[in-house]
């Protein structure tokens, strides 16, 4: 293991991760994957307990997906979507249509999620440009929102991260107070209200801020951003690249919150952690404004290298079959019950522990600050076989959504023992 870890240090330079320490933090070098387990190259086994950064869902090398992505290969591979088509992303943007909670989609395809949020922030610009409006050039986001790492996509984030060095490049946005703020929504949709003549859109995470800790916030709440951005005209961009596709117990997180964006962006498990792939999905109305003359100023001048990659497209297109044949929103919200109870149980007791925070099966236990408590509690998950990522003083838990409950057991376990032994 050390030769390997000492070959990636050499010359792989990984994100979010101080390089002078990779070494001693007990990176896992992994060779290949069975299930909901990850397998590193001296054989050791580590359940995949944070579905490798939230984007696979249904576990790794599911048959009818390695199927799929074959299949596609024996077709085609990749053929540019820039004034041309593909059939394999035409049927998946038809599969995407009625789940989606956009009034007569249209998707815009991308790689990763900070590409789908960077890509609604310019298509809410320009929908006012387009109209003639010079002066709705703002965006509203709320405190502790975590967007992606692309300059606009940093903008609307409310930093952290050491994302302070950038401050000169982010643009300045109005800032609604974090999700745990009780008046969070009613400031936010007073701003849009007294300030709308100045937003081209309102950005959110519905449901839940990820990046922020798994902080949740009631689904109730959020009906009042929707109302005044109805009201006012503002643009609605639902940031769904973490909570979309199952994870927080419906198809998407918007869904339990009433809301209808006029832009959204998703990523992460639309490809079931097979392959980049994102998207933005923006409703007819939007997509409207930028229809013209040819190479008329009107035209959206925006497109990626690999956009609407065809095997991305093939193996997604599956997993939206899958998650339907395999009813994984009903396991999800089964295995959410049962690992509440497991954490009110075994988990919240515990000296160390401040607070649970749950939705669906995307799950924050935060530590009471210690020296480096996060790190160290998923440093030891590792001897008990569990692969755990912290965020700060939180252990997020996010296990696969066809997760079963001796997977939960042994997740559990491990992060009790994990905790016991870094904080007694």
């Amino acid at each position: 293991m050390n030769d390997w870890i000492a070959r990636d240090e050499a010359r792989v330079w990984h994100g979010f991760t101080q390089m002078a320490s990779y070494a001693t933090n007990r990176p896992v070098i992994v060779e290949r994957a069975e299930g909901h387990y990850l397998i590193d190259v001296e054989g050791n086994r580590y359940l995949d307990a944070i579905s490798s950064l939230w984007v696979t869902t249904l576990g790794h090398r599911v048959t009818e997906l390695d199927a799929a992505v074959v299949d596609q290969l024996g077709k085609v591979a990749h053929s540019t979507l820039l004034g041309n088509g593909n059939r394999v992303v035409i049927e998946l943007a038809e599969a995407l249509t009625p789940l989606v909670p956009v009034d007569d989609p249209r998707f815009l395809f991308a790689s990763d999620g900070a590409a789908a949020v960077e890509q609604a922030l310019k298509i809410a610009f320009q929908y006012w440009t387009n109209q003639g409006i010079s002066t709705r050039t703002s965006y509203l986001a709320f405190g502790g929102a975590y967007h992606g790492d692309t300059i606009g996509s940093l903008s609307v984030g409310s930093g952290g991260f050491g994302t302070d060095v950038f401050d000169p490049l982010r643009f300045p946005v109005m800032r609604a107070p974090r999700f745990d703020d009780p008046e969070a929504f009613v400031v936010a949709a007073k701003l849009i209200r007294d300030r709308a003549d100045e937003l081209a859109a309102v950005v959110v995470e519905p449901l839940v801020q990820g990046a922020a800790g798994i902080v949740t916030a009631p689904a109730e709440e959020f009906a009042v951003l929707g109302e005044a951005c109805a009201d006012t005209g503002v643009l609605l961009i639902c940031d769904e690249v973490a909570t979309g596709f199952g994870r927080t117990g419906t198809l998407f997180a918007s869904e339990q919150c009433g809301l209808q964006p006029d832009l959204m962006a998703i990523g992460k498990g639309i490809s079931g952690g097979y392959l980049p792939l994102s998207a933005t999905v923006a409703s007819g109305d939007v997509a409207a404004r930028f229809l013209g003359d040819d190479l008329s100023a009107t035209t959206l001048y925006h497109g990626h290298s690999y956009q609407g990659n065809a095997l991305a497209a093939a193996v997604a297109l599956k997993h939206l079959e899958l998650i339907a044949e395999w009813d994984v929103l009903v396991n999800v919200r089964a295995r959410s019950e049962e690992l509440r109870s497991m954490l009110a149980e075994r988990i919240e007791p515990l000296s160390a522990v401040k607070e649970i925070r749950l939705q669906g099966l995307m799950c924050g236990v935060e530590l009471h600050p210690g020296d480096k408590r996060g790190r160290k509690v998923c440093a030891a998950a590792l001897d008990c076989g569990v692969l755990l990522r912290p965020l700060g003083d939180v252990v997020v838990l996010m296990p696969h959504l066809t997760v079963g409950t001796e997977h939960l057991e042994i997740i559990v376990d491990a992060l009790e023992t994990s905790i016991l032994e870094v904080a007694p």
